[in-house]
């Protein structure tokens, strides 16, 4: 079973920063493709970064120069460093990962979501 566990969430005000965390764990094989979503209150859920296994990363353009996503393969983690954030960026933040387990079956697999809110 494998299990995504995301960290780094909170209360901060505009133009401040966070740094999100999710670790993948369990019986993982391989993982490819990994990302970060939000949902805003009454809306649907976005994608917001993603990042491939050998770590070209792409960003949807409202955070473009702000955010930036990262990887570690040896720890099965991604990041999501937040910068200049703006109140719009309230969101529950999921992490997202495409993960080949035990199986031998590729899943997408998604963390319980971290709130992050931002203050004006």
């Amino acid at each position: 079973q494998v299990h995504m566990v995301e960290s780094g969430g909170g209360l901060v005000q505009t133009g401040g920063s966070l740094r999100l965390s999710c670790a993948a764990s369990g019986r993982i094989f391989s993982i490819n493709d990994m990302g970060w979503y939000h949902q805003a209150p009454g809306k649907q859920r976005e994608l917001v970064a993603a990042i491939t296994r050998g770590a070209t990363p792409t960003y949807v353009d409202s955070v473009k120069g702000r955010f930036t996503i990262s990887r570690d393969n040896a720890k099965n983690t991604v990041y999501l460093q937040m910068n200049s954030l703006k109140p719009e960026d309230t969101a529950v933040y999921y992490c997202n990962a495409k993960i080949l387990a035990s199986d031998y079956v590729w899943r997408d697999y998604w963390g319980k979501g971290t709130l992050v809110t931002v203050s004006s």
